[in-house]
């Protein structure tokens, strides 16, 4: 376990940061900075972001009161830092890892975490909400919300701003702007940030004012009345440059020097004095104090396990060729397909590394946007697209396109437009856990008309489904999932081929029991199969393709063949691919035995992504009891 510096190991809590002097709350910035360096170049985990805030969250423990006071962290992967000063820093060695540490916060794991993030700009709505039950309840808390630039970009951090204005909630808007997400934030608000953070005239009045605000506890009751003048003094100066927020009616302060600890301490305790909705915006540098961080903010958001000294991040290095990430096949893949189709358009929000667009970005950037944190946005923008005659492929990963579920249905499919969506890690995440889990989307998609839902086993059926997808003659949405890492095909480059939509394909044939696989996790039945050759067992396997359409004809050989059947997904059990096997079956009054493999309907926590798929039944050897159960049944 990673021993911490001499002022870090007396913290318990943030009770502990109230002992301690100007001096000492800087030692103890650099401590925990070099105990988040340290566990996480052993360890793993988010990076970047928690090193940027290690001031602004010392500052928030100590210049409030929590958890009375309560704070909360927009997305999470900056709350590290958060999660050591508040009594978990002898288990954060366990951070991410199977039944340890949530890389989140959340409510379940301590009184500090006062709501459960994972997912972008929810942070203003939840504290705002928290702000007015608690004056209704006439509960003197203060609430804080904390969000990066790149979430402030999202669509429901401006209706949460939109609804503060009108509130007299004792709401502070903290505003981490560093002009990064995980990926170089983009749009007009970065540029708007930019505009006040480098405006001379402004940062000149700006110092006058807070010299001023900085005095604010000295004139007792008074102080509301110097507030005021203060608040003026700053709608004066920001002129235009304030509007943005001025005219939504929330307070604007700043920007300070978010590496500055001890202003930023003053500034948040004159704050807590100053009633209604307010912003403060802070400024830090993304991976601040690790220098390789600082210059690649995007390689070192979660570089995984490295050497703390020389920044080399530790790679696998395998003797034999390896299968690709799912994402490279599909950033190569649109490009060879944009390359001999001029109408085709690539759409992500705010993840073009992560979903590999970035490739098509940099080769053709006039035909591929990230649109910024708003995936309804990316929905209905690529719709619009197609209205035009384009065919846009909107990659969004699985469980961020639970936020633009009515655009699919209302911009997309009622209007039978040619929109490709291509849902990245699909399934379990793995560490990341719940909130990024994509569990629904098999079940939430397959119920939508005129929308395809499918999913490969492999890099050729991805590209093949791609190619598919962008045909003429398939126009209308189409949806492919496929999961966070490797595929199975080192050479997995091959000659696209059509694939007749609806039509799924047997693997081999078998005796006794069937099973019926929907993707990826197909190859899983394949490695069952192998451990089952010794006994003697050998079920048929079909990959279906496609859960919409479902392949009938396939069926119906299935189910006037076996009497025994096992549906595998990795996907949830209800209103998933085994639930329309289920619904096939009844329909057409066949009988048979069904057991389906799957997320089970609870929420399954974090994990290595084989860690999960063994707790709820599906890996190899699960898929292989299975069988043996359902074998021996066969003439019971």
């Amino acid at each position: 376990m990673i021993q911490a510096g001499d002022i870090l190991r007396t913290i318990n809590s943030p009770d502990d940061l109230k002992h301690l002097d100007v001096t000492q709350l800087i030692q103890l910035a650099d401590e925990l900075r070099q105990f988040i360096v340290d566990n996480v170049s052993v360890y793993g985990g988010h990076f970047a972001a928690s090193l940027g805030v290690v001031e602004l969250t010392i500052a928030l423990h100590y210049a409030f009161n929590t958890p009375t006071d309560q704070i909360v962290w927009d997305v999470g992967h900056q709350a590290y830092g958060h999660k050591i000063l508040t009594g978990r820093m002898e288990n954060f060695h366990t951070n991410r890892t199977y039944k340890g540490l949530s890389g989140f916060p959340k409510r379940s794991e301590s009184p500090y975490d006062t709501f459960g993030v994972g997912h972008s700009s929810t942070s203003i709505s939840a504290a705002l909400g928290m702000a007015v039950a608690n004056q209704y309840q006439k509960d003197d808390r203060q609430h804080i919300a904390v969000i990066g630039d790149g979430a402030l970009t999202g669509g429901m951090a401006f209706e949460a701003m939109n609804h503060a204005g009108v509130t007299n909630s004792n709401l502070l808007i903290v505003l981490n702007d560093n002009c990064m997400a995980i990926d170089p934030n983009v749009g007009a608000l970065k540029d708007y940030l930019v505009d006040i953070t480098t405006s001379k005239t402004y940062n000149r009045v700006r110092d006058e004012i807070w010299n001023i605000l900085g005095k604010i506890s000295k004139f007792g009751p008074n102080a509301q009345a110097i507030a005021s003048k203060v608040e003026s003094g700053l709608k004066a100066s920001l002129l235009k440059q304030s509007n943005l927020f001025e005219s939504l009616h929330i307070r604007y302060f700043g920007p300070v020097d978010g590496h500055d600890l001890n202003h930023m301490v003053q500034v948040m305790k004159d704050l807590r004095d100053i009633p209604g909705p307010k912003i403060l915006h802070v400024l830090t540098t993304k991976g601040k104090g690790y220098s390789l961080a600082e210059k690649d903010q995007v390689k070192w958001h979660a570089p995984g396990k490295f050497d703390k000294v020389t920044g080399q991040i530790h790679v696998k290095t395998y003797d034999t060729p390896q299968a690709p990430k799912y994402q490279d096949v599909f950033g190569h893949t649109i490009i060879e397909l944009a390359e001999k189709n001029e109408k085709i358009m690539g759409v992500t929000p705010a993840m073009p590394s992560g979903s590999s667009l970035n490739l098509m970005m940099e080769k053709m950037p006039d035909r591929a946007f990230d649109v910024g944190i708003a995936e309804q946005h990316a929905v209905t923008f690529s719709a619009g697209m197609a209205t035009q005659g384009l065919i846009t492929f909107c990659n969004i990963y699985s469980t961020f396109m639970q936020r633009a579920y009515d655009q699919v249905i209302h911009d997309v499919c009622i209007q039978n437009l040619h929109v490709i969506f291509c849902l990245d890690r699909a399934g379990f995440a793995g560490v990341d856990g719940p909130t990024h889990h994509g569990a629904y989307d098999l079940a939430f998609f397959r119920c939508i008309p005129n929308l395809v839902v499918s999913a490969p086993m492999n890099e050729q059926e991805l590209r093949n489904l791609m190619y598919t997808a962008q045909l003429e003659k398939n126009k209308g949405p189409f949806s492919i999932r496929y999961p966070r890492g490797q595929g199975v095909m080192p050479n997995w480059k091959t000659p696209f081929e059509e694939i007749e939509i609806g039509k799924g394909r047997k693997i081999n044939d078998g005796q006794d029991v069937a099973i019926l696989s929907i993707g990826h996790i197909g190859n899983y039945v394949v490695d069952a199969k192998k451990l089952l050759l010794e006994e003697e067992l050998t079920p048929a396997h079909y990959d279906m393709r496609f859960v919409k359409p479902i392949d009938e004809a396939m069926l119906h050989e299935v189910f006037k063949t076996f009497k025994k059947i096992i549906t595998v997904e990795d996907g949830c059990l209800m209103g998933g691919f085994g639930s329309a096997v289920l619904e096939f079956m009844a329909d057409h009054n066949y009988v048979a035995q069904v057991v389906r493999l799957g997320i089970p309907d609870r929420i399954v926590e974090h994990g290595e992504q084989m860690e999960l798929h063994k707790e709820c039944g599906f890996d190899p050897q699960g898929i292989a009891q299975a069988v043996r159960k359902m074998s021996a049944l066969i003439g019971v």
